[in-house]
């Protein structure tokens, strides 16, 4: 991790001083490195502890495209803060944020096409793609909140899911392209992603401080999956006062409150563990098929922390 470190800061470097000051920024305030650990973890998996260039390199160019979308995100939500930090534009203001945000995905496209890594910039560009239309469809279906269960699988499987999905399948591919563990791995972070964000739903009705207040997703008329649990088990009157609480009352302290204590009358959250469990539990069936190694000990672990942890 030491070394891709090196490696990502130095994909990131300009001639122009206030961007090389921004991504020293950017550097310095990063998050738990859950994905390049998956690139690495799994490259070391499928092949008996080796890695390349090309997975450092593929480790890096996810890094450089995710934190772009991030710099993107911050702007569209009008977000101050990203991981207790300030954001970018509140620090450098949205017309440089945009610019910065561009500035990486180039990065990231180029690092991948100056080494013919064609097969691990297509990895990553599909992943973009799909969290752009997950995001979209997000927006999309809350001005209705109409979600059945099933779009909202679709929601989170782009939107979070695929990420994951990418960081898998590119480590796999980086030292084993055109192998079946490139499919095999990309189904497998699917699986993660999944549980990753169901999981995060429920931490929207936790009492414990995560660095997001309760009730946000309420607040953001997000619909989650112990929210359409309760929704498709409650009757005509129950359903039309969530909604309404939901579309019209979101900003009101003790409605939220309600509407959480309600979801969790109904049996919400034990629900949406239930089916947490369930994709964790194909994602371990996954990494059975693969031999005894500490790289798939250490991938077991992730695939429990991404359901045990506590922010």
């Amino acid at each position: 991790m030491e070394l891709f470190e090196k490696k990502f800061f130095q994909s990131m470097s300009s001639k122009v001083a206030l961007l090389n000051r921004i991504t020293h920024y950017i550097v310095n305030r990063k998050g738990k490195q859950m994905r390049p650990m998956f690139v690495f973890l799994v490259a070391k998996m499928v092949s008996d502890g080796k890695v390349n260039e090309r997975t450092y390199r593929g480790a890096s160019v996810i890094e450089l495209i995710h934190t772009a979308t991030l710099v993107h995100d911050d702007v569209v939500d009008d977000s101050n803060r990203r991981r207790g930090f300030f954001s970018i534009n509140a620090l450098w203001k949205n017309k440089i944020a945009v610019l910065v945000g561009d500035y990486l995905l180039s990065k990231g496209l180029l690092l991948s096409i100056d080494n013919n890594d064609f097969d691990l910039l297509k990895i990553i560009s599909v992943a973009v793609r799909e969290m752009s239309e997950g995001e979209l469809l997000q927006i999309e279906k809350a001005r209705r909140l109409d979600i059945t269960e099933e779009v909202y699988y679709d929601i989170i499987r782009q939107k979070t899911a695929t990420l994951i999905a990418a960081c898998c399948s590119l480590g796999a591919a980086s030292v084993k392209p055109d192998s079946g563990d490139v499919e095999n791995m990309r189904r497998f972070g699917e699986l993660i992603g999944m549980a990753f964000q169901i999981k995060d739903d429920l931490f929207d009705y936790g009492e414990e401080k995560i660095g997001k207040p309760t009730g946000i997703d309420i607040k953001e008329q997000k619909m989650t999956l112990p929210l359409i649990y309760a929704l498709n088990h409650s009757d005509k009157k129950e359903k039309a006062w969530i909604i309404n609480s939901v579309k019209n009352h979101n900003k009101d302290k003790k409605r939220v409150k309600e509407v959480i204590a309600f979801v969790k009358d109904k049996g919400g959250l034990e629900y949406a563990s239930s089916q947490m469990i369930l994709f964790q539990q194909e994602a371990l069936k996954i990494l059975d098929e693969y031999p005894e190694s500490r790289y798939k000990e250490s991938l077991e672990l992730m695939v429990n922390y991404v359901i045990e942890r506590k922010k």
